[in-house]
């Protein structure tokens, strides 16, 4: 919600119960929209490299699309009912529905269910192994990441990397079922080595929130130059993780090798320069451009490959 004023279901008219504002809060559409990136990306990537036409496949990729969103936004949703109590207590999260009583919780978990089906049940109509990936995800978002990793260890960015990797191979799955393709498997690293840098940036610039939250993010438990050093761990794996897509295609192989070199320079050379919440923001901002350029990138390039 916009304001910050604590409203209840008894205060909110009820023309603004199911208000698109509420909705997209509960199933946060910054996610979907993201999320749906890459699934795009994935399934343009599988388009080229089983030399298939885009207009034939338009239908699968509309279906494909609001299948994801839909499984996408259920796992927020649900995410959204069991963290309600965490997010109450942190400043960019504490004005979600669930946590204001605009709606009641138990909405949030009902209607993150039926989206869960519903989404599934359209992947499934584009392909078996689209779908068994769609419930893949949200299995590791809701189940080992919110419920079991997320309060409990420092690894639990590494446990959501594993969810949050599984849109892009959704994409790729509606259209071919060979998730071992060299091209299948840069996506998914490429996706599950690029989070980790995401969400220290993050965590750094929201430490206070985290540790009154009590969440066990790298830098409340290891400190900040821990996840600093282990920052630039990644994006030297993420440097080398680039050539996974060389055999498809070199300008996508250099430009993600280029990007995420000055990604990681911009860390060592502000590791000491730059006061910490500095540091994070700018490695924050860079991420998000450094993923938009790489799967725009891959859509566009799929198209005159």
């Amino acid at each position: 919600m916009k304001n910050t004023e604590v409203i209840t279901k008894e205060s909110l008219p009820i023309n603004q119960y199911f208000s698109r504002e509420v909705i997209s809060a509960i199933i946060k559409t910054g996610i979907i929209k993201s999320n749906s990136l890459g699934m795009v990306a994935g399934l343009c990537l599988a388009i080229a490299v089983n030399d298939l036409s885009f207009v034939t496949q338009i239908p699968i990729i509309i279906l494909a699309l609001i299948g994801t969103s839909f499984v996408v936004g259920g796992a927020g949703a649900v995410n959204n009912f069991y963290d309600r109590d965490i997010d109450a207590i942190m400043k960019r999260t504490k004005d979600r529905p669930t946590v204001t009583g605009a709606v009641n919780p138990k909405f949030a978990l009902w209607l993150g269910l039926a989206l869960f089906v519903i989404g599934v049940g359209i992947l499934f109509l584009v392909s078996n192994m689209a779908a068994i990936m769609g419930i893949l995800g949200f299995f590791f978002y809701v189940v080992p990441y919110t419920m079991l990793t997320k309060r409990t260890t420092i690894y639990n960015t590494e446990v959501g990397s594993i969810s949050g990797a599984m849109p892009p191979i959704i994409g790729w799955a509606a259209i071919s079922p060979d998730l071992f393709h060299p091209v299948a498997i840069g996506l998914f690293v490429f996706m599950f080595l690029w989070q980790p840098p995401h969400f220290y940036a993050i965590a750094i610039r929201r430490l206070e929130e985290y540790k009154a939250a009590g969440v066990p993010m790298l830098p409340v438990v290891k400190g900040i130059r821990r996840s600093k050093v282990q920052t630039l761990v990644y994006l030297v794996i993420l440097l080398a993780a680039s050539f996974l897509f060389l055999s498809f295609s070199k300008i996508i192989a250099f430009t993600m090798f280029g990007l995420t070199l000055v990604w990681m320079l911009l860390g060592i050379v502000g590791f000491k320069k730059l006061e910490d919440t500095k540091w994070a923001t700018l490695m924050f901002v860079f991420s998000l451009n450094h993923l938009t350029i790489i799967f725009a990138l891959m859509i566009i390039l799929s198209f005159f490959k």
